[in-house]
Protein backbone atom coordinates (compact mmCIF):
# COMPACT_ATOMS: atom_id res chain seq x y z
CA UNK A 1 0.00 0.00 0.00
CA UNK A 2 1.81 3.13 -1.22
CA UNK A 3 1.29 6.29 0.82
CA UNK A 4 0.89 9.15 -1.65
CA UNK A 5 0.81 12.88 -1.01
CA UNK A 6 -0.09 15.49 -3.62
CA UNK A 7 1.06 19.09 -3.29
CA UNK A 8 -1.51 21.22 -5.05
CA UNK A 9 -4.11 18.66 -4.01
CA UNK A 10 -6.94 21.20 -4.29
CA UNK A 11 -5.87 22.45 -7.73
CA UNK A 12 -7.20 21.38 -11.12
CA UNK A 13 -4.94 18.37 -11.84
CA UNK A 14 -4.35 17.66 -8.15
CA UNK A 15 -8.06 17.30 -7.43
CA UNK A 16 -8.56 14.89 -10.33
CA UNK A 17 -5.51 12.85 -9.31
CA UNK A 18 -6.64 12.72 -5.68
CA UNK A 19 -10.17 11.59 -6.58
CA UNK A 20 -8.91 8.96 -9.02
CA UNK A 21 -6.44 7.53 -6.53
CA UNK A 22 -9.26 7.49 -3.96
CA UNK A 23 -11.18 4.96 -6.09
CA UNK A 24 -8.06 3.00 -7.09
CA UNK A 25 -6.60 0.03 -5.25
CA UNK A 26 -3.17 -0.07 -3.66
CA UNK A 27 -2.88 3.55 -2.52
CA UNK A 28 -3.28 5.41 0.76
CA UNK A 29 -3.70 9.16 0.39
CA UNK A 30 -1.82 11.53 2.69
CA UNK A 31 -3.74 14.84 3.02
CA UNK A 32 -1.94 18.04 2.02
CA UNK A 33 -2.77 21.71 2.56
CA UNK A 34 -1.00 24.60 0.87
CA UNK A 35 -0.32 26.14 4.31
CA UNK A 36 2.22 23.33 4.90
CA UNK A 37 4.74 25.23 2.76
CA UNK A 38 4.73 28.00 5.37
CA UNK A 39 5.00 25.66 8.38
CA UNK A 40 8.23 23.66 8.61
CA UNK A 41 6.89 21.12 11.11
CA UNK A 42 3.75 20.42 9.04
CA UNK A 43 5.79 20.01 5.86
CA UNK A 44 8.26 17.72 7.62
CA UNK A 45 5.41 15.55 8.94
CA UNK A 46 3.99 15.41 5.42
CA UNK A 47 7.20 14.27 3.69
CA UNK A 48 7.91 11.82 6.55
CA UNK A 49 4.56 10.10 5.97
CA UNK A 50 4.77 9.78 2.17
CA UNK A 51 6.29 6.99 0.08
CA UNK A 52 5.48 9.05 -3.01
CA UNK A 53 5.00 12.81 -3.44
CA UNK A 54 3.46 14.24 -6.61
CA UNK A 55 4.54 17.88 -6.68
CA UNK A 56 1.85 19.74 -8.59
CA UNK A 57 1.75 22.95 -6.54
CA UNK A 58 2.80 25.86 -8.73
CA UNK A 59 1.81 29.31 -9.91
CA UNK A 60 0.84 29.49 -13.58
CA UNK A 61 -0.28 33.08 -14.01
CA UNK A 62 0.44 36.45 -12.40
CA UNK A 63 0.76 39.97 -13.71
CA UNK A 64 4.40 39.94 -12.57
CA UNK A 65 6.37 37.05 -14.11
CA UNK A 66 9.01 37.37 -11.40
CA UNK A 67 6.39 36.41 -8.80
CA UNK A 68 5.68 33.22 -10.78
CA UNK A 69 9.38 32.37 -10.98
CA UNK A 70 10.15 33.08 -7.32
CA UNK A 71 7.06 31.22 -6.08
CA UNK A 72 7.70 28.06 -8.08
CA UNK A 73 11.42 27.90 -7.25
CA UNK A 74 10.64 28.49 -3.56
CA UNK A 75 8.07 25.66 -3.44
CA UNK A 76 10.62 23.20 -4.84
CA UNK A 77 13.30 24.38 -2.41
CA UNK A 78 10.99 24.08 0.60
CA UNK A 79 10.03 20.53 -0.34
CA UNK A 80 13.65 19.44 -0.86
CA UNK A 81 14.78 21.11 2.36
CA UNK A 82 12.06 19.29 4.33
CA UNK A 83 13.24 15.96 2.89
CA UNK A 84 16.87 16.74 3.78
CA UNK A 85 16.04 17.83 7.33
CA UNK A 86 14.03 14.65 8.00
CA UNK A 87 16.29 12.32 6.04
CA UNK A 88 13.28 11.12 4.05
CA UNK A 89 13.67 9.84 0.50
CA UNK A 90 10.21 9.62 -1.09
CA UNK A 91 9.80 9.06 -4.80
CA UNK A 92 9.06 12.58 -6.03
CA UNK A 93 7.18 13.20 -9.27
CA UNK A 94 7.37 16.77 -10.56
CA UNK A 95 4.93 18.39 -12.98
CA UNK A 96 7.12 20.14 -15.47
CA UNK A 97 5.98 21.75 -18.71
CA UNK A 98 6.66 21.92 -22.43
CA UNK A 99 7.54 25.54 -21.67
CA UNK A 100 10.68 24.59 -19.74
CA UNK A 101 12.71 25.08 -22.94
CA UNK A 102 11.15 28.47 -23.74
CA UNK A 103 12.55 31.86 -22.89
CA UNK A 104 10.09 32.90 -20.18
CA UNK A 105 10.24 32.96 -16.41
CA UNK A 106 7.53 30.33 -15.96
CA UNK A 107 9.47 27.92 -18.18
CA UNK A 108 12.69 28.82 -16.39
CA UNK A 109 11.10 28.04 -13.01
CA UNK A 110 10.07 24.61 -14.26
CA UNK A 111 13.50 23.86 -15.71
CA UNK A 112 15.30 24.90 -12.53
CA UNK A 113 12.81 22.95 -10.41
CA UNK A 114 13.50 19.81 -12.41
CA UNK A 115 17.26 20.29 -12.07
CA UNK A 116 17.00 20.86 -8.31
CA UNK A 117 14.98 17.67 -7.79
CA UNK A 118 17.34 15.71 -10.03
CA UNK A 119 20.41 16.90 -8.11
CA UNK A 120 18.71 16.00 -4.79
CA UNK A 121 17.77 12.53 -6.05
CA UNK A 122 21.27 11.80 -7.35
CA UNK A 123 22.94 12.97 -4.13
CA UNK A 124 20.58 11.01 -1.89
CA UNK A 125 20.13 8.01 -4.20
CA UNK A 126 16.37 8.14 -4.39
CA UNK A 127 13.96 8.10 -7.31
CA UNK A 128 12.81 11.25 -9.08
CA UNK A 129 10.48 11.52 -12.08
CA UNK A 130 9.98 14.69 -14.07
CA UNK A 131 6.72 14.69 -16.05
CA UNK A 132 6.70 16.98 -19.08
CA UNK A 133 3.06 18.04 -19.50
CA UNK A 134 1.33 19.82 -22.42
CA UNK A 135 -1.80 22.00 -22.16
CA UNK A 136 -4.38 20.23 -19.97
CA UNK A 137 -8.16 20.57 -20.16
CA UNK A 138 -11.06 18.92 -18.39
CA UNK A 139 -13.87 19.47 -15.87
CA UNK A 140 -13.39 22.05 -13.10
CA UNK A 141 -10.45 23.90 -14.64
CA UNK A 142 -10.24 27.52 -13.51
CA UNK A 143 -11.27 29.98 -16.27
CA UNK A 144 -8.70 32.63 -17.21
CA UNK A 145 -6.07 30.52 -15.47
CA UNK A 146 -5.79 26.81 -16.33
CA UNK A 147 -6.58 26.70 -20.03
CA UNK A 148 -8.28 28.40 -22.96
CA UNK A 149 -10.83 25.55 -22.89
CA UNK A 150 -11.86 26.40 -19.32
CA UNK A 151 -12.19 30.08 -20.24
CA UNK A 152 -14.27 29.38 -23.35
CA UNK A 153 -16.56 26.90 -21.54
CA UNK A 154 -17.21 29.29 -18.68
CA UNK A 155 -17.97 32.26 -20.93
CA UNK A 156 -20.11 30.41 -23.49
CA UNK A 157 -22.24 28.72 -20.81
CA UNK A 158 -22.96 32.18 -19.36
CA UNK A 159 -23.95 33.91 -22.61
CA UNK A 160 -20.61 35.68 -22.94
CA UNK A 161 -18.60 35.91 -26.17
CA UNK A 162 -14.98 34.70 -25.89
CA UNK A 163 -12.28 36.46 -27.88
CA UNK A 164 -9.60 34.67 -29.88
CA UNK A 165 -6.29 36.44 -29.32
CA UNK A 166 -4.14 34.04 -31.36
CA UNK A 167 -5.76 31.40 -33.55
CA UNK A 168 -2.88 28.99 -33.35
CA UNK A 169 -2.89 25.21 -33.08
CA UNK A 170 -2.83 23.97 -29.49
CA UNK A 171 -1.58 20.60 -28.27
CA UNK A 172 -4.01 19.32 -25.64
CA UNK A 173 -4.30 16.44 -23.20
CA UNK A 174 -7.47 15.52 -21.30
CA UNK A 175 -7.03 15.50 -17.55
CA UNK A 176 -8.20 11.88 -17.12
CA UNK A 177 -5.51 10.73 -19.56
CA UNK A 178 -2.85 12.77 -17.79
CA UNK A 179 -3.89 11.31 -14.44
CA UNK A 180 -3.56 7.78 -15.86
CA UNK A 181 -0.02 8.64 -16.98
CA UNK A 182 0.91 10.00 -13.55
CA UNK A 183 -0.42 6.85 -11.86
CA UNK A 184 1.51 4.76 -14.40
CA UNK A 185 4.67 6.67 -13.48
CA UNK A 186 4.01 6.06 -9.78
CA UNK A 187 3.75 2.34 -10.48
CA UNK A 188 6.75 2.30 -12.82
CA UNK A 189 4.64 1.27 -15.80
CA UNK A 190 5.52 4.15 -18.15
CA UNK A 191 8.42 4.31 -20.60
CA UNK A 192 10.80 7.07 -19.46
CA UNK A 193 14.10 8.64 -20.46
CA UNK A 194 17.02 8.61 -18.01
CA UNK A 195 18.16 11.92 -16.52
CA UNK A 196 20.68 10.22 -14.20
CA UNK A 197 21.20 7.05 -12.20
CA UNK A 198 18.13 7.76 -10.09
CA UNK A 199 16.28 10.31 -12.20
CA UNK A 200 13.99 9.93 -15.19
CA UNK A 201 11.69 11.95 -17.40
CA UNK A 202 8.24 11.06 -18.70
CA UNK A 203 7.12 13.09 -21.69
CA UNK A 204 3.33 13.13 -22.05
CA UNK A 205 2.56 13.90 -25.71
CA UNK A 206 -0.59 15.83 -26.63
CA UNK A 207 -3.59 13.67 -27.45
CA UNK A 208 -5.12 16.30 -29.71
CA UNK A 209 -3.96 19.18 -31.88
CA UNK A 210 -6.74 21.71 -32.42
CA UNK A 211 -6.93 25.30 -33.61
CA UNK A 212 -8.39 27.70 -31.05
CA UNK A 213 -11.17 28.65 -33.50
CA UNK A 214 -12.12 24.97 -33.91
CA UNK A 215 -12.47 24.56 -30.14
CA UNK A 216 -14.63 27.67 -29.97
CA UNK A 217 -16.81 26.44 -32.85
CA UNK A 218 -17.49 23.08 -31.19
CA UNK A 219 -18.29 24.67 -27.83
CA UNK A 220 -20.64 27.15 -29.49
CA UNK A 221 -22.43 24.21 -31.11
CA UNK A 222 -22.74 22.52 -27.71
CA UNK A 223 -24.35 25.70 -26.37
CA UNK A 224 -26.86 25.83 -29.23
CA UNK A 225 -27.71 22.12 -29.46
CA UNK A 226 -27.34 20.96 -25.87
CA UNK A 227 -28.16 23.91 -23.65
CA UNK A 228 -30.82 25.51 -25.87
CA UNK A 229 -32.36 22.47 -27.58
CA UNK A 230 -31.50 19.64 -25.16
CA UNK A 231 -29.79 17.58 -27.89
CA UNK A 232 -26.86 15.38 -26.91
CA UNK A 233 -24.03 15.68 -29.48
CA UNK A 234 -22.29 12.78 -31.16
CA UNK A 235 -19.97 11.35 -28.50
CA UNK A 236 -18.29 8.67 -30.59
CA UNK A 237 -15.20 10.82 -31.29
CA UNK A 238 -12.97 11.01 -28.22
CA UNK A 239 -12.06 14.71 -28.38
CA UNK A 240 -15.68 15.84 -28.64
CA UNK A 241 -16.65 13.53 -25.79
CA UNK A 242 -13.87 14.89 -23.57
CA UNK A 243 -14.77 18.45 -24.55
CA UNK A 244 -18.47 17.82 -23.93
CA UNK A 245 -17.87 16.40 -20.45
CA UNK A 246 -15.72 19.46 -19.75
CA UNK A 247 -18.36 21.88 -21.04
CA UNK A 248 -21.20 20.31 -19.01
CA UNK A 249 -19.42 21.11 -15.75
CA UNK A 250 -19.56 24.85 -16.47
CA UNK A 251 -23.31 24.99 -17.04
CA UNK A 252 -24.90 27.11 -14.26
CA UNK A 253 -26.88 25.04 -11.76
CA UNK A 254 -30.01 27.13 -12.32
CA UNK A 255 -30.19 25.84 -15.90
CA UNK A 256 -32.02 22.80 -14.47
CA UNK A 257 -34.61 21.43 -14.24
CA UNK A 258 -35.51 21.85 -17.92
CA UNK A 259 -39.20 21.41 -18.71
CA UNK A 260 -40.31 19.28 -21.64
CA UNK A 261 -42.73 20.33 -24.33
CA UNK A 262 -45.88 18.30 -23.71
CA UNK A 263 -48.17 17.56 -26.66
CA UNK A 264 -51.72 16.69 -25.60
CA UNK A 265 -54.78 15.68 -27.64
CA UNK A 266 -57.84 13.42 -27.28
CA UNK A 267 -55.64 10.33 -27.19
CA UNK A 268 -53.49 11.54 -24.30
CA UNK A 269 -50.06 13.18 -24.29
CA UNK A 270 -46.64 12.81 -25.92
CA UNK A 271 -43.31 14.06 -24.55
CA UNK A 272 -39.91 13.73 -26.23
CA UNK A 273 -37.45 12.69 -23.49
CA UNK A 274 -34.10 12.99 -25.26
CA UNK A 275 -32.88 13.76 -28.74
CA UNK A 276 -29.35 12.58 -29.43
CA UNK A 277 -26.74 12.45 -32.16
CA UNK A 278 -25.08 9.54 -30.42
CA UNK A 279 -25.86 6.01 -29.25
CA UNK A 280 -27.03 5.20 -25.75
CA UNK A 281 -29.43 3.32 -23.55
CA UNK A 282 -32.94 4.30 -22.45
CA UNK A 283 -34.45 2.76 -19.32
CA UNK A 284 -37.08 3.51 -16.68
CA UNK A 285 -37.71 2.85 -13.02
CA UNK A 286 -40.66 2.91 -10.66
CA UNK A 287 -40.03 4.03 -7.08
CA UNK A 288 -42.36 3.80 -4.11
CA UNK A 289 -42.82 6.82 -1.77
CA UNK A 290 -39.90 7.61 0.52
CA UNK A 291 -37.32 5.54 -1.38
CA UNK A 292 -34.02 6.97 -2.68
CA UNK A 293 -32.17 5.58 -5.69
CA UNK A 294 -28.62 6.28 -6.82
CA UNK A 295 -25.97 7.76 -4.52
CA UNK A 296 -23.20 7.15 -7.02
CA UNK A 297 -21.17 9.07 -9.56
CA UNK A 298 -19.59 8.53 -12.98
CA UNK A 299 -16.20 9.58 -14.29
CA UNK A 300 -17.05 9.72 -18.02
CA UNK A 301 -20.71 8.91 -18.74
CA UNK A 302 -23.43 11.43 -19.58
CA UNK A 303 -26.81 10.71 -18.02
CA UNK A 304 -30.31 12.25 -18.03
CA UNK A 305 -33.06 11.77 -15.42
CA UNK A 306 -36.59 12.60 -16.64
CA UNK A 307 -39.54 12.52 -14.22
CA UNK A 308 -42.84 11.77 -15.98
CA UNK A 309 -45.06 10.74 -13.05
CA UNK A 310 -44.99 11.57 -9.35
CA UNK A 311 -42.83 13.96 -7.38
CA UNK A 312 -39.08 13.67 -6.99
CA UNK A 313 -36.11 15.40 -5.44
CA UNK A 314 -32.85 15.05 -7.35
CA UNK A 315 -29.68 15.84 -5.42
CA UNK A 316 -26.15 16.37 -6.71
CA UNK A 317 -22.87 16.98 -4.92
CA UNK A 318 -19.47 17.45 -6.50
CA UNK A 319 -17.02 14.86 -5.17
CA UNK A 320 -14.80 16.38 -2.49
CA UNK A 321 -17.23 19.17 -1.58
CA UNK A 322 -20.12 19.56 0.88
CA UNK A 323 -22.47 21.70 -1.24
CA UNK A 324 -25.64 19.82 -2.20
CA UNK A 325 -27.72 20.99 -5.16
CA UNK A 326 -31.45 20.19 -4.89
CA UNK A 327 -33.96 20.02 -7.74
CA UNK A 328 -37.65 19.18 -7.27
CA UNK A 329 -39.53 17.77 -10.25
CA UNK A 330 -43.23 16.98 -10.74
CA UNK A 331 -44.58 14.62 -13.38
CA UNK A 332 -47.50 17.01 -13.96
CA UNK A 333 -44.89 19.25 -15.62
CA UNK A 334 -42.37 16.73 -17.02
CA UNK A 335 -38.77 17.92 -16.72
CA UNK A 336 -35.23 16.58 -16.76
CA UNK A 337 -31.89 17.08 -15.03
CA UNK A 338 -28.57 15.93 -16.52
CA UNK A 339 -25.82 14.49 -14.31
CA UNK A 340 -22.31 15.96 -14.72
CA UNK A 341 -19.38 13.61 -14.26
CA UNK A 342 -17.71 13.58 -10.82
CA UNK A 343 -21.02 14.55 -9.18
CA UNK A 344 -22.58 11.96 -6.89
CA UNK A 345 -26.34 12.01 -7.42
CA UNK A 346 -29.60 10.45 -6.28
CA UNK A 347 -33.34 10.67 -6.83
CA UNK A 348 -35.98 10.30 -4.10
CA UNK A 349 -39.74 9.87 -4.31
CA UNK A 350 -41.03 12.75 -2.17
CA UNK A 351 -44.69 12.28 -3.17
CA UNK A 352 -47.36 9.87 -1.97
CA UNK A 353 -47.79 8.02 -5.29
CA UNK A 354 -45.52 5.88 -7.42
CA UNK A 355 -42.65 7.76 -9.11
CA UNK A 356 -41.80 6.95 -12.72
CA UNK A 357 -38.40 8.08 -13.98
CA UNK A 358 -36.91 7.64 -17.43
CA UNK A 359 -33.14 7.44 -17.82
CA UNK A 360 -30.83 7.94 -20.77
CA UNK A 361 -27.11 7.21 -20.57
CA UNK A 362 -24.67 7.51 -23.44
CA UNK A 363 -23.14 4.05 -22.91
CA UNK A 364 -25.07 0.79 -22.62
CA UNK A 365 -25.10 -0.78 -19.17
CA UNK A 366 -22.17 -3.09 -18.51
CA UNK A 367 -21.96 -4.73 -15.05
CA UNK A 368 -18.19 -5.20 -15.52
CA UNK A 369 -17.51 -1.57 -16.40
CA UNK A 370 -15.85 0.38 -13.59
CA UNK A 371 -17.39 3.80 -14.18
CA UNK A 372 -19.97 3.83 -11.37
CA UNK A 373 -18.71 4.58 -7.86
CA UNK A 374 -20.97 4.62 -4.84
CA UNK A 375 -20.91 7.50 -2.37
CA UNK A 376 -23.78 9.17 -0.54
CA UNK A 377 -24.85 12.64 -1.56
Amino acid sequence: MKKIGITGQSGFVGNHLYNTLHISKGFELVPFDKSFFEKEEELENFVSTCDVIVHLAAMNRHEDANVIYNTNVSLVKNLIDACIRTGCKPHILFSSSLQESRDNLYGKSKKEGKEAFRDWAERHQTKFTSINIPNVFGPFGKPNYNSVVATFCYKIAREETPKIINDGEVGLVYVNYLVSKIIGAINGDEATEKLGNYSEELVVPPQYFKKVSEILSILTRFKSDYMEKGIFPNLDESFEKDLFNTFRCYIPTDHYPVKFTKHTDARGSFVEIARTQTSGQFSFSTTVPGITRGNHYHTRKAERFAVIQGKARIQLRKIGTDQVINYELDGDEPAYVDMPIWYTHNIKNIGDTELITLFWINEPFDPNDADTYFENV
